[in-house]
This record gives C-alpha cells, sequence and structure tokens, in this order.
C-alpha cells in the first residue's frame, strides 16, 4: 500500500459540483422508475411522502458522505481511516463494503445501460420502429438472448466510460457532465413538448399528478422511504468521493438541496414525456425494460416525427446512465490508485477487467447462464439483490451512525460551516440531529422490509 501524498484532481466550478453530482443522482430510474412508482402508489400523494423521506433520509445521509469525502479528501476507505479516532473501529470497512456494492451495482447496472446503447443504433436504424409491441418485444428478446451481443455492448459500455474517467476528474467526469446535463435537460422539454400535445394528455398527467390518497399504504410509505434512500446513490461511496474533489468554499447544503430539485424535476420531466403518450395509444404504463424497450419504441412508432423523437428517447437514457455510472466507476478507481499506488490509467483498467469478469455473469442471464442460480437467483438478480438490499442500507445506517456518534457535531460543524465562514448553525443543528436519531432508523426500517422481515 503506497500511503505517500498524491496530487488529487478536483471540481474547478461550481456548476461544474453540481452538473456532476446530478450526474450521479440521475440514471435510468429517472426515466422509467421513478415517474411510474409516483403514478401507481398514489400520483402527487405520493410524491408528497417522497419528497419529506428524502429530507429525512436522502438529504442527510448526502450531505453527511460529501462532508466527509471534502473534510478528508480521499477515497471512502482512506477518508474513514482519516476521520475515525485513533484505536477506534474499523470504520474503513464502510468504505469498503461501499466498493464492493459499486462492483456488483456495475456488474448488473452495466448490462442494462448495454441494452440502452445497442437501442441508440437501433432507433437510428428504425429496426424497432414498429406500433405492434409483439415486434418490439421480439427485438428486445433477440438483444438480450443473444450471448454475443450482450457480451459486446457491455464491453463497449465499460471501455467508454473508462476513457472518460481516464481523462481524469476535472476534464473526465467535470467536463463531460457539463456537457452531458444540458442536453439531458434540452431533451426531456423536447420530448415534454411533443408529449403535451397528445389527445390523452390530461389521463397522463392525472396519473402522475392527481393525488389518490386511498392508495396510500404502509406499504407504498416504505416504497418512498427506500426511493429516496437509493435515488440519490447514496451509501456506496459515490457521493463521498465526489465530496472529495468538491472545492472548500463549496456550500454543501445548498448544492445538495439544488441536486435534489434537479433530480426530481427531472422525473418529472420524463413521466410529463413518457405517460401522456403510452395512455394516447393505450399501452399500460407498466414500470421496468418493458415499458422502455417494449412499449416506448411501438408509441413513438404512432407520433408523427416518432423516428426522431426515438432516437432522442434512447440518447437521453444513454445520457443519463453515463452519469450515473461515472459515478460509481470512480469509486474503485480513486481507491485502487490511491491506496495501492497505482496510476489512473491502471487502476481503470485494472476495474474494467473485474467488470468484464463479474458483468459477464450477469449478461448472460438471459442465454447461456439462464439456468445457473446461487441461492435461488440468477446472477443478475444476486448482485442486484445483495448491493440493494445488504449493502447499500446497511453502508448508509453506519454512515448516519459514524457522523452522529464518533466524529460528532464539533467537527461536522466546522466542515460543514467551511470552517465557519458559512453561518448555517441551524442547517447543521438539524442535519446533526436527523444523522444521529432519525435517518438510521428510518432506513433500516427500509432494509428489513428489502430483506422481506416485514
Amino acid at each position: 500500500m503506497n500511503n505517500k501524498m498524491m496530487k488529487r484532481g478536483g471540481f474547478s466550478s461550481s456548476f461544474g459540483v453540481l452538473a456532476a453530482t446530478l450526474g450521479s443522482a440521475v440514471g435510468l430510474g429517472n426515466i422509467w422508475k421513478f415517474p411510474s412508482l409516483t403514478g401507481a402508489n398514489g400520483g402527487a400523494g405520493f410524491l408528497l411522502i417522497y419528497l419529506l423521506a428524502t429530507l429525512l433520509i436522502g438529504l442527510p445521509v448526502m450531505i453527511a458522505e460529501i462532508t466527509m469525502g471534502r473534510a478528508a479528501k480521499a477515497n471512502p476507505i482512506t477518508t474513514l481511516q482519516r476521520l475515525a479516532p485513533k484505536n477506534s473501529l474499523p470504520w474503513w470497512l464502510i468504505g469498503a463494503s461501499g466498493m464492493l456494492a459499486a462492483f456488483l451495482i456495475l456488474s448488473f447496472y452495466s448490462e442494462v445501460v448495454a441494452w440502452v446503447f445497442a437501442y441508440v443504433f437501433k432507433a437510428i436504424g428504425g429496426s424497432i420502429l414498429s406500433s405492434d409491441p409483439h415486434v418490439t418485444e421480439s427485438a428486445f428478446g433477440a438483444l438480450i438472448s443473444d450471448p454475443l451481443q450482450s457480451l459486446l455492448w457491455q464491453w463497449a459500455v465499460l471501455v467508454f466510460i473508462g476513457g472518460i474517467l481516464l481523462m481524469g476528474v476535472t476534464k473526465g467526469i467535470e467536463g463531460i457532465t457539463k456537457k452531458l446535463m444540458p442536453v439531458l435537460f434540452l431533451l426531456l422539454l423536447l420530448l415534454c413538448a411533443v408529449s403535451l400535445t397528445l389527445p390523452r394528455v390530461a389521463e397522463g398527467l392525472a396519473f402522475l399528478f392527481k393525488p389518490d390518497f386511498s392508495k396510500i399504504t404502509a406499504g407504498v410509505i416504505l416504497t418512498a422511504m427506500g426511493l429516496a434512500f437509493f435515488k440519490l446513490s447514496l451509501g456506496m461511496g459515490t457521493m463521498m468521493t465526489y465530496g472529495s474533489y468538491f472545492r472548500d468554499d463549496q456550500n454543501i447544503p445548498a448544492t445538495t438541496v439544488r441536486v435534489m430539485l434537479a433530480d426530481l424535476f427531472v422525473s418529472m420531466l420524463a413521466g410529463i414525456a413518457i405517460f401522456p403518450a403510452v395512455f394516447s395509444f393505450g399501452f399500460a404504463p407498466s414500470a421496468g425494460p418493458s415499458l422502455v424497450f417494449i412499449t416506448i419504441p411501438a408509441v413513438f412508432a404512432q407520433i408523427p416525427g416518432g423516428h426522431l423523437l426515438m432516437i432522442a428517447f434512447f440518447v437521453l437514457a444513454s445520457v443519463a446512465a453515463t452519469g450515473a455510472m461515472l459515478s460509481m466507476m470512480e469509486v474503485p478507481v480513486v481507491t485502487l490508485h490511491e491506496r495501492f499506488g497505482m496510476s489512473r490509467t491502471k487502476a481503470t483498467v485494472l476495474t474494467i477487467a473485474i467488470l468484464v469478469v463479474l458483468g459477464s455473469s450477469c449478461a448472460l442471464t438471459n442465454s447461456t447462464l439462464a439456468d445457473f442460480k446461487l441461492f435461488g437467483k440468477n446472477m443478475f438478480d444476486l448482485f442486484d439483490f445483495a448491493s440493494s438490499n445488504v449493502l447499500l442500507p446497511l453502508g448508509g445506517i453506519l454512515l448516519a451512525l459514524f457522523v452522529g456518534w464518533v466524529w460528532g457535531r464539533d467537527n461536522f460543524q466546522r466542515a460543514l460551516s467551511n470552517q465557519g465562514t458559512l453561518h448555517n448553525a441551524t442547517v447543521t443543528g438539524v442535519v446533526f440531529f436527523l444523522l444521529r436519531y432519525v435517518s438510521p432508523l428510518l432506513i433500516l426500517v427500509v432494509m428489513l422490509k428489502g430483506l422481506g422481515l416485514f
């Protein structure tokens, strides 16, 4: 292990900080999962519960991660080593757990992203432009059941993301996300403008925004709580890593609120873009890959200019996926770079090599490894379950407890106030109280639900 100090990159501007952090939070879930969950669980009522859960769970943990990362200016493992008192518990294991979670998530998420990238080219070629969902279903089935296509597209995605990371923090992550986030918003606004001209636009908007409080059950509340935690890329060290690149004068509470609101805005725009169109042509607003890869092409086939709009949609989805993947892959890259003294190039290549091996087991779950299972699950579902239901919530709980009970209020106050230059004692006090007493308990509830214990 090489402990010598290395010159670290960092974000160079406030807009770069916002773009990169928002790019981490925005992912494919914004395009289909968030809008459909909102509609299926009470519309505006669910949205209100989600916002409350975000304030109690998502924002405090996000602020904690970013603050810790900036205070230590290091990867998650080293950050926890530097901030923990001497001879205390091995808190650095939280960082190691986050790195493991990042590898597991990237292994299956990179395959979903591979489908999106493949569909950009399918959309350009027009091969999936059909109003018959059976045709689009057959096209999707042919892609995921072909082992060679699945592997090659996944490897292409990993090389593409790795190439951006090789450019460094400022020119790579910040430079690319500063360009991609405006593109994402422009494409969303274009799709929304078209969607709002369709015949059943009122029905689609009601699906999203009309409260149905009769649907608000304990299960719906737990779903909103879980979404509030997972939506902001928490518990795996991504925000801690990005926090280590924050400038010392960055107002962390203000930045995180902007990220939360912008992330919510993206999700709402996605719902406006998708669901009026889905309702107008008689499709079910079901969540998941079926909506993105089967329903959406069939919908666009019936809209004037649908070919170009479908291309725009899948470019939009690829932009959202790129920002999320950059933040996740940066966790193992910077850890290998700083902990083992590797060059950034070697760390990136090794990360890609590990993901090629792990990711291949997920890419082949619909073909060669369809019958291979561990603990009753294929590798795609197993990696998803282990990361989403165990590692991420456990990491979130322990990070909140570390800040609240180990790092302490004084250290947190100094770091969050930029060494006393910001007068935010009230905000710090509220966030610290939530981290100490509220957030870990609520995340524990989410974790127990995910494990099926109640």
